[in-house]
């Protein structure tokens, strides 16, 4: 279990764990929703796709390493209502993908980006329902914030602590029925009561490994 108690030592870990290469599908799959999984790793299809960014952003409270995950509105669209985290898609103004993971991230939760260090990023991952492709940002934060939730974009903050993605009782099964009317077998995570699934969850698997890859070296 990582040792929350001492953030330097962890964003040190994180730093130099997301310089290596990115751990893409193989950590991915595990949260993916089955039978077919096959749509989301298309290469072609993602290089195609609106292009998105969102952000994983840390910070220490209370002895434990937190981070916002936001609850969506419902609307008729196919991820109405459904837990993500902060970001959207790019903008032409937008310098980079990282820039607009700290854009939207500000927009939607109030967080000012100039207080963000931005330590890395995850693998991209393609959106078939919607085709976005997503690039995860990992941002730190020094001190702990205070959220200002734009009311149009965000029904609801969810916030997660770091050690439940490595918590297997929190890594759960359901049976889901898609916009489509197909009945899927989804995994997700339990966080703070929530169902956490689909593109959400593969990323957080990924991010989930590297910390256990950390634990592991300790």
């Amino acid at each position: 279990m990582i040792d929350s108690s001492n953030w330097q030592t962890l964003k040190d870990a994180l730093k130099t764990a997301l310089k290596a290469e990115p751990l893409g599908m193989q950590a991915q799959i595990e949260m993916a929703p089955l039978p077919d999984v096959s749509q989301r790793f298309d290469k072609e299809s993602a290089k195609k796709a609106r292009q998105s960014a969102v952000m994983i952003l840390l910070y220490h409270e209370d002895g434990k390493i937190k981070f916002p995950l936001i609850v969506r509105p419902q609307y008729p669209g196919v991820h109405s209502g459904q837990i993500a985290l902060p970001g959207g898609k790019y903008e032409e103004e937008d310098k980079d993908l990282i820039y607009t993971a700290l854009r939207e991230t500000q927009e939607e939760v109030g967080v000012d980006m100039h207080q963000v260090e931005v330590i890395g990023q995850l693998s991209e991952l393609y959106v078939p329902p919607s085709n976005f492709n997503i690039l995860p940002v990992i941002g730190v934060l020094s001190e702990v914030p205070s959220f200002i939730l734009e009311e149009k974009e965000v029904e609801e903050l969810v916030i997660a602590d770091i050690q439940v993605l490595n918590d297997q009782t929190k890594r759960k099964q359901k049976q889901m029925t898609f916009y489509n009317g197909i009945n899927v077998e989804v995994p997700y995570f339990d966080i703070e009561e929530r169902v956490v699934w689909g593109a959400t969850a593969m990323i957080l698997s990924e991010f989930a490994t590297i910390i256990n890859n950390i634990n592991s070296k300790k």
